[in-house]
């Protein structure tokens, strides 16, 4: 057992079984042992690979995007460009790039919200010189019009799980099993409150912590302005089914195997996010596929550019690049990741969506 699960196990023994959201944020966030403080997850040598670190066109496209979006803000300055769960900051370093090459001149005040020393210390060494600042959480960001990029955050926040029995909705445990492992168990009492329809042994993930985030940003965009892009795997459509999972070496993980030693995280639910940025007044712009996003975008005739000066090894990992950004195919990221903005009323239409 891993020390996060010898630890996690020993407050079971003293206080009962937790809850999925209490294990994922232990898990992921632990002060010793989380599995964000202590290592750099991303790449060939980590657990998994994010869009940004597949090509440079994606920050690319998106800093174009928020040239556009700025301009529909009356162009704020400087611009506050806000990334949430930044990586090791590569998705900012290509956006500012282009955002610049765009705009010679412009302002732009980048913010990151980070949690994990280990990443805000690469963040750092690439951003250095962009007047960049970290913040720990969204409450320290400076108040005021923004543009506020969340890839691949929402789905590593902690989630509450329910299963549908006889006597109602009973939350999903983390307890022991008798050998003093760690098991998944239902609580013995249903939850009050939740009145869902749904099958004997449907599962019900609730993602209670992505949608109070949701609803203070979208309290904020609709009072101080600007934009909120979401960009995660997920579905746009409610639905029951166990999306926990864990990820190490770029494999699937039995998520209780090795606490804080993979990532944990869950599909998405677009629908649920949207309604809870509805109901404090926002606009909601998608969810659309990735893949469509960023053709919208040009991403095409960015490749051609970057090929025009590139030799056949280079024009080859181009087109490699695309093909794992936009394929909707199980191995591609095109379908599989969704779109979806969050503005104030006013904003009006948003580049890479249909027009409402």
């Amino acid at each position: 057992m891993s020390p996060l699960g010898a630890e996690i196990a020993a407050l079971i023994r003293q206080n009962g079984p937790i809850g999925v959201d209490r294990y994922m944020a232990l898990c992921l966030g632990h002060p010793v042992h989380g599995y964000y403080r202590t290592r750099d997850p991303l790449g060939a040598r980590g657990d998994f690979t994010t869009a940004p670190e597949i090509s440079q066109m994606f920050g690319e496209l998106i800093g174009a995007w928020s040239a556009y979006v700025h301009e529909l803000m009356g162009r704020p300055d400087p611009l506050v460009l806000v990334e949430l769960g930044p990586g090791r900051g590569t998705l900012m370093a290509d956006a500012l790039r282009a955002l610049r090459s765009a705009r010679p001149g412009m302002r732009v005040a980048p913010h990151l919200v980070e949690t994990s020393p280990v990443l805000r210390a690469a963040q750092e060494r690439l951003l250095a010189g962009t007047g960049a600042a970290w913040h720990a959480d969204i409450e320290s960001l400076p108040p005021g019009p923004a543009i506020i990029l969340a890839n691949e955050f929402f789905d590593c926040l902690p989630v509450r799980q329910f299963e549908r029995r006889p006597t109602g909705w009973h939350e999903r445990q983390v307890g022991l099993d008798p050998q003093g492992g760690l098991a998944f168990g239902l609580s013995p009492e249903p939850t009050p409150g939740l009145d869902a329809d749904g099958p004997d042994g449907a599962l019900m993930s609730v993602p209670t912590a992505g949608l109070a985030l949701m609803r203070s940003l979208a309290r904020r965009l609709c009072t101080q302005g600007g934009s909120l892009l979401a960009i995660d795997y997920g579905h746009v459509r409610p639905g029951f089914g166990d999306t926990l999972q864990a990820l190490s070496g770029h494999r699937f993980a039995d998520p209780l195997a090795a606490p804080g030693e993979a990532d944990l995280t869950h599909h998405v639910d677009f629908a649920a996010h949207a309604k809870a940025a509805q109901a404090e007044g926002a606009a909601i712009h998608g969810p659309v596929d990735q893949g469509d996003f960023l053709a919208a975008l040009g991403l095409g005739a960015r490749a051609e550019r970057l090929k025009a000066r590139a030799n056949a090894a280079q024009s080859a990992a181009i087109d490699a690049a695309i093909t794992r950004l936009t394929d909707p195919s199980r191995g591609g990221m095109g379908s599989l990741f969704k779109v979806m903005a969050v503005s104030g009323p006013a904003l009006g239409p948003l580049p890479g969506f249909p027009a409402a």
